[in-house]
């Protein structure tokens, strides 16, 4: 009897530690929350990470200083240089660890480069003009960017060092900003009245006009594999909105804001002004955009300012103010669920239990 007074109590201990970790979990403490450092400066900023968990932004090497683009893997920071002068960011990583974004090339003109493991950065030039941006690239090692000539933007897609114009909405520009595997590219291009609305480009034919959430402009910043597309689009009041686009039909409206990301989960996310600062959010397909400042630990210390890419594991990445009031790259990394814990404890106690009666033969 001693024997099994001792086992109850053992287990009314283990339910009561088993309350207090599943009531951190579920008092909405969502996320870890890791600071990507710096490069030696101040500031820094991230914005993409691959479904490895390795990120890229830019950050400053020194205060004040250059920025250059950034690697972070395995914990440390790699400074990824430049083409020869003074600065560089990082703007996607694909699931290879290749990464783009844009480079000076002198005279504070920026070039597209394309940077494998090992590098150094290749220069992609531009097809004509002065400048050029890459902005996504897909596993495939296909990028999307823009160029720019005399002040006129044009959308590209790059693909074995080739540069494919995508043309306009029958307007004089266009960017581009995400691309996915199957090469379908969304950005923002102008129609024939000269407004800038999102465009959906899947490699035949002419860019498809996603069109707004009532007002005159759109523009798309992200696609994931099932087609589905995310931005901003003026409402009937001429306040900006995130929305998502589904592939037919009118967009779907997500409240103020503008949609940075989605995965291939269908999670977004958003930033927004509150109360005149600005917060990140995130949408998990419960029919609401959610703060993530309120799904970290609130004795953090952060404010979490933008959001800019989700990976298909619910990591996210972006930049917001450290504890010591500096611009800094985060990563967050989801809790596990609280499920997990209960079924590890209970499967514990069963076991426990199990394990008792067997030896007193129950």
């Amino acid at each position: 009897m001693e024997r099994l007074i001792a086992m109850m109590r053992a287990t009314a201990v283990t339910l009561l530690l088993l309350s207090i970790i599943t009531g951190q979990a579920w008092g909405g403490i969502l996320y870890n929350l890791t600071d990507l450092g710096t490069l030696g400066g101040r500031e820094s900023s991230a914005y993409s990470i691959n479904n490895r968990g390795e990120v890229v932004g830019f950050s400053y090497r020194e205060t004040p200083g250059p920025y250059h683009a950034f690697l972070y893997s395995n914990g440390s920071m790699q400074d990824l240089g430049t083409l020869g002068y003074g600065y560089s960011a990082a703007q996607a990583i694909n699931n290879h660890g290749q990464v783009v974004g844009w480079a000076d090339n002198g005279a504070l003109v920026r070039r597209a480069f394309h940077y494998v493991d090992g590098g150094p950065m290749q220069n992609l030039g531009t097809p004509s003009g002065i400048e050029s941006w890459a902005y996504g690239i897909n596993d495939a090692g296909q990028i999307a960017g823009h160029t720019r000539t005399g002040g006129v933007s044009r959308a590209f897609l790059y693909n074995s060092g080739l540069f494919q114009d995508l043309g306009t909405l029958g307007g004089a520009e266009s960017h581009s900003w995400g691309i996915n595997s199957n090469a379908q590219v969304v950005g923002w291009a102008t129609n024939n009245a000269g407004l800038s609305r999102a465009f959906l480009y899947s490699g035949t034919g002419p860019m498809q006009d996603l069109g707004t959430l009532g007002g005159a402009t759109s523009g798309a910043r992200d696609i994931n594999d099932l087609g589905q597309v995310v931005g901003s689009a003026a409402s009937s009041d001429g306040t900006s909105h995130a929305f998502l686009w589904s592939g037919s039909g009118p967009m779907q409206d997500l409240g103020a804001g503008f949609a940075t990301a989605i995965n291939n989960r269908g999670h977004i996310l958003a930033n927004s002004s509150v109360a005149g600062s600005n917060r990140a959010f995130v949408y998990l397909g419960n029919g609401q955009m959610q703060d993530l400042n309120g799904l970290i630990d609130p004795v953090s210390g952060w404010t979490l300012s933008a959001a800019f890419d989700i990976n298909d594991l619910g990591q996210i990445v972006g930049e917001g103010i450290s504890p010591s009031g500096e611009p800094r790259a985060f990563l967050l990394t989801p809790v596990p669920e609280p499920s997990s814990f209960i079924s590890f404890a209970t499967g514990g106690i069963c076991l426990a239990g199990w394990s008792w009666r067997r030896r007193w033969n129950w």
